[in-house]
């Protein structure tokens, strides 16, 4: 008698909303957006891409849901901060930080403005630039210069480190872009010359705070109501 054909191990957990975004941040983590599918999200779980679709109705979904989970502790920072700058800086750290550890999250945001995660941090943003006393019209051009900077000092960073081979020291890579820098002509490059040890010292998370406070340093100081 012929033996039979052995079936497929089935998933031991059930199949839930959570487990589908979880498994959508790991492919979207390693793969990017345009690695993810259903297909792959399917073999991954151990189970059919119609069951995904019964918890999920597409990509575009499951994309706002992945960075709506990862975004959820930078939209709770700043609870605990004493005044709207200190919530401001602890929001904006947190979200350069999940950026930098979920490249395609500023991508998500930018593309997706109407969408729950990137109305969060308006809105947190927002909050907190009412409370420092901007007041009218102004306050849409407050929080667009806070969101316009942590994004794009974020994305960029992301894409910095994205674009250096994985396997180089990150103080190697700085070190021998400084060099460069130190070489260049005095005449034609005599600032950039002069920033070479800067930028082989800086930290970027510091660095991105002292951008924070200079943002916020030109709101006080010239959107505010004395």
């Amino acid at each position: 008698m012929a033996p039979r054909a052995r079936r497929p191990e089935r998933r031991e957990e059930p199949l839930t909303r959570q487990r589908i975004v979880e498994a959508a941040i790991d492919v979207l983590d390693t793969a990017g957006a345009g690695g993810l599918t259903f297909r792959v999200l399917a073999e991954r779980l151990a189970t059919g891409p119609g069951a995904i679709y019964w918890h999920v109705a597409g990509k575009d979904e499951l994309l706002a849901a992945a960075a709506e989970a990862v975004l959820a502790e930078a939209l709770a920072a700043g609870a605990a901060a004493t005044t709207p700058d200190e919530a401001i800086r602890a929001l904006a750290l947190d979200v350069f930080d999940a950026i930098d550890a979920h490249p395609w999250i500023g991508t998500q945001l930018a593309l997706a403005p109407t969408r729950a995660p990137m109305l969060g941090v308006f809105e947190h943003l927002g909050r907190q630039v009412q409370a420092l006393g901007v007041s009218g019209s102004a306050r849409f051009t407050a929080v667009s210069a806070l969101l316009n900077y942590i994004l794009g000092v974020g994305g960029q960073n992301a894409a910095n480190a994205r674009g250096v081979d994985p396997a180089t020291d990150r103080t190697q890579f700085l070190g021998a872009v400084a060099d460069t820098w130190a070489r260049l002509d005095p005449d034609e490059y005599a600032f950039t010359r002069g920033m070479a040890d800067q930028l082989r010292e800086h930290d970027d998370r510091e660095e991105f705070l002292a951008g924070i406070d200079l943002v916020l340093a030109g709101i006080t100081t010239r959107l505010t109501t004395p």
